[in-house]
């Protein structure tokens, strides 16, 4: 059967990761940018990391940070995956992954200009400039930073380069299963899609078990429909 993997982002709570990882996701984002309604300090990282268990990825979630301040929070906060979400080159990228010797995917904030040959052109530049590089997320493009909850048009996805790319953006538990029988991407990265909800009102940072449990099972009824449909094409 196919698995695409899951990332949930923006974790605050110890219970959140517990249910995260629950649920079935294989990865879990921590936001290091300071204008994050989701922000961790690097001491709150490392408190949260110690919930971790094994083989559960960790990713660090940076915003147009210098070098030092991505070392210094490392030493702090050990994660095993960087994700570069501001206006960051790829060349940056590389010099701060090299220094802290660490892999790391970058963000492309996809415009409604944003074209499949600047895809395929920004991987290209990605895989060059670094060894460390390990895929692009694909998120929407909003005036903020570290993710707006928005979907942008999925079709501009080129089909080579779907299998390597994280997809976000606007993703929950109603489209996930939509947005995976499209895409096929590797992965799916949600944060505001799986928060509490209080009336009409978002909580920022805070998980909901059901809510993210939902998403995991959105994801995993696509992957069954693919794998049936690789499986029996013609029927």
């Amino acid at each position: 059967m196919l698995r695409t993997r899951i990332k949930i982002c923006g974790l605050t709570r110890p219970q959140d990761i517990l249910a995260a990882v629950a649920a079935g996701a294989d990865a879990l984002g921590f936001v290091f940018y300071q204008k994050s309604p989701r922000y961790q300090t690097p001491e709150q990282v490392r408190q949260l990391l110690a919930c971790v268990p094994p083989f559960v990825a960790t990713v660090g979630l940076f915003v147009n940070a210098t070098a030092l301040q991505v070392q210094e929070a490392l030493v702090q906060a050990p994660v095993s995956l960087l994700q570069f979400h501001g206006d960051e080159t790829p060349e940056q990228c590389a010099q701060v992954a090299a220094l802290v010797n660490c892999p790391f995917m970058t963000v492309i904030r996809v415009r409604p200009e944003t074209t499949s040959a600047d895809l395929l052109e920004y991987e290209s530049r990605c895989q060059t400039a670094s060894a460390l590089f390990s895929g692009l997320l694909l998120d929407t493009h909003v005036d903020s930073y570290g993710g707006g909850g928005k979907v942008f048009d999925w079709s501009i996805i080129p089909e080579e380069l779907a299998p390597r790319v994280v997809l976000s953006g606007g993703l929950d538990a109603q489209n996930a299963t939509d947005a995976v029988f499209r895409v096929r991407p590797h992965a799916v990265d949600v944060s505001s899609g799986v928060e509490r909800m209080t009336g009409a009102t978002r909580m920022p940072g805070i998980k909901d078990a059901a809510r993210m449990a939902a998403f995991v099972a959105a994801v995993r009824a696509a992957d069954a429909a693919l794998t049936d449909l690789q499986e029996n094409p013609h029927e």
